[in-house]
């Protein structure tokens, strides 16, 4: 099909980009990689009024080093991202997810914040960037703010954004040295995940100190499994207390039924991959 007809504009800054958006009013779409979005636009899934390209502004791309945590910019693409030596040893966990993201075209193209902002509750970023409790840096009229992964995505293919906001980078606090492992279900390959699991763990001297697991499509939006980060906690990096842990792995979910899985089966998905990942993220 043939997208509905709309005005474009590509800024070269961001606040350009932000007053594109303001005045274009509530049909506009920011676009950046566009692989989310042209699909919808063929399928006249949405007819935005102007599309606010953003894939122009410098400013917008790379990922830099702040210390105790890695920016990562919103036009960042995930082949950036899974190359980038940084995120290997500051933020493993992403780098984990993002090579398992569609395939290397979609990866060359498609943009890391674009996936993000997009708030797909089965896309394969958003775990792992709420299990790291990375935050995201907006901009809009009013200036920059930041908003918690926790608090950032709100329902299907809803944030926080506001109307006349962008989102400009992904900032993550570094976990180095931990172990990170993105365990992932579907029916196909390269298909959107029936669930999949995000787990980072630092384990030491054979005792889990500290875990983060994020599930994929188990809710409209992803969800921390605190029941099984609390459970591993103090226990030995053992495959019978990952187990243990993981068995709690659907608490506190509400995983919808669909052509793919039913609730149950999801919420049993969510125990078996649980496991995996830890285990895989500890090295048991």
């Amino acid at each position: 099909m043939i997208p509905a007809a709309f005005d474009y504009t590509a800024p070269s800054t961001v606040d350009e980009a932000v007053r594109a958006l303001a005045d274009a009013g509530d049909e506009a779409k920011v676009i950046a990689g566009g692989q989310s979005l042209i699909p919808v636009l063929r399928m006249r899934l949405a007819a935005p009024s102007t599309l606010v390209d953003i894939g122009r502004i410098p400013e917008l791309r790379g990922i830099r080093d702040e210390g105790d945590a890695l920016l990562i910019g919103a036009t960042t693409t995930h082949y950036e991202v899974q190359r980038d030596p940084s995120v290997r040893e500051h933020a493993l966990l992403l780098k984990a997810a993002t090579d398992t993201v569609a395939d290397p075209q979609v990866r060359h193209r498609g943009t890391f914040g674009g996936a993000v902002a997009h708030a797909d509750p089965a896309g394969d970023l958003l775990a792992p960037v709420l299990a790291l409790d990375a935050e995201l840096v907006l901009h809009g009229l009013e200036g920059p703010r930041t908003v918690a992964a926790a608090d950032f995505f709100v329902d299907y293919f809803t944030t926080a954004l506001r109307q006349d906001e962008i989102l400009v980078g992904v900032r993550v606090p570094k976990h180095t040295g931990w172990g990170a492992h993105y365990e992932k279900f579907s029916r196909v390959a390269q298909a959107w995940s029936i669930v999949a699991v995000a787990a980072a763990v630092r384990v030491e001297g054979g005792v889990i100190a500290e875990a983060r697991v994020g599930l994929t499509n188990m809710s409209s939006v992803p969800v921390r499994a605190r029941a099984v980060e609390s459970a591993l906690v103090g226990q030995p990096a053992t495959a019978e207390a990952i187990r243990a842990a993981a068995a709690h792995a659907a608490e506190g979910t509400s995983p919808t039924a669909d052509g793919n899985a039913d609730t149950a089966y999801r919420q049993h998905l969510a125990r078996v991959l649980t496991s995996r990942a830890i285990t895989a993220a500890t090295g048991v």
